[in-house]
């Protein structure tokens, strides 16, 4: 799994360690880690102190890569922040989107409506067909 860290110097034990601020949940969606959460890198380690990297663990805690996240925030700069795509105007997008569902979901049960109306409607007329066919029927069969 794939999570944003910062590289810090643990004291205590006088080696780097990565606090992960981060963590992927899908292609375009992360989620922050509310707690503090650590990971040592061992003394042989030498990452700049506060350093962002991104560090993909392995599913028993191992990191597996590690690798500097400048590229990453730069491209997210780039891609969400350069186009003018802000968290309100994503907030907005997503209450239309909401506001076109509703109106489509209206729509469709309108639609509905109306179709077992249109329904009702035609076994009325097949209904009153059927009657005036019977007394014509029987309106003949008097005349003769």
């Amino acid at each position: 799994m794939l999570y944003l860290a910062q590289v810090h110097k643990n004291n205590f034990l006088e080696q780097h360690q990565l606090r992960l601020l981060a963590r992927q949940e899908a292609e375009n969606m992360w989620v922050i880690i509310p707690e503090e959460a650590f990971i040592l890198l061992g003394k042989g380690n030498s990452l700049t102190e506060k350093l962002l990297v991104l560090v993909e663990l392995s599913p028993t805690g191992d990191i597996e890569r590690i690798e500097e996240a400048t590229n990453w925030v730069l491209r997210l700069v780039q891609v969400y922040l350069s186009s003018g795509i802000s968290p309100d105007y994503l907030r907005q997008e997503a209450e239309r989107a909401e506001q076109w569902r509703q109106n489509l979901t209206l729509q469709n049960q309108d639609l509905a409506r109306r179709s077992l109306e249109l329904e009702a409607r035609r076994e009325q007329i097949q209904a009153l067909e059927e009657t005036l066919k019977r007394e014509k029927g029987s309106q003949t069969e008097e005349e003769v």
